[in-house]
């Protein structure tokens, strides 16, 4: 009867906390049913929102039952507020590229895509020098119900454009220096047995 008390106890608590988040929950709203939310490590849409818990199914079609304390207590992203979501592609050349060349090239692939919003307009913003690369964020703005399908046909036409052009998408490169005064390292050819070398 003791343990049985206790459990009790605890469980009455825990409900008791979740329906207190769940009424502020409720009173933010923050999120509606049908909305795509993040917690975490899972999204998904929201289906339901009761008084101890929030459920949601997940893209590969899970039910995830989500407890409003922790929904309360955690930062919820909610990714479909919004009418309109960006994409913000990573995109490396090599540094033998012209900067200005790249631009206008990933700005006429925008132009092109009628997926991609002209107001607000895309946005070229160069991140820096990497090891082997140019590293740059290509930003585009789509409609919410666009976003995924613009994401995958705009790096189709990156990939197009930049192959079209001969723009280089590098690789990791690595020098081997051997110092001032020794001589280079010899590379020779070989050829095998099939004669192939």
């Amino acid at each position: 009867a003791g343990v049985l008390t206790v459990a009790v106890g605890f469980a009455s608590q825990t409900s008791a906390s979740n329906f207190i988040s769940g009424l502020f929950l409720m009173f933010e709203r923050p999120f509606v049913v049908g909305d795509i939310i993040r917690i975490e490590d899972k999204t998904g849409e929201v289906l339901s929102i009761d008084l101890l818990s929030v459920k949601i199914r997940t893209f590969d079609n899970l039910l995830v039952r989500i407890p409003n304390e922790l929904l309360f207590k955690k930062e919820v992203t909610n990714l479909s507020h919004f009418p309109i979501r960006r994409v913000d592609l990573k995109v490396s050349v090599a540094y033998k590229e012209d900067l200005v060349r790249v631009r206008e090239l990933l700005m006429e692939v925008a132009e092109a895509n009628p997926l991609c919003l002209e107001d607000p307009a895309p946005l070229f913003i160069f991140q820096g020098f990497a090891d082997s690369a140019l590293n740059i964020q290509f930003s585009v703005w789509a409609t919410r119900e666009n976003w995924l399908a613009m994401r995958n046909t705009l790096i189709v036409g990156v990939k197009r454009a930049f192959d079209e052009a001969g723009i280089e998408i590098p690789f990791p490169h690595r020098t081997l220096y051997t110092g001032s005064v020794t001589t280079p390292m010899p590379v020779r050819v070989v050829p095998t047995d099939d004669g192939v070398s």
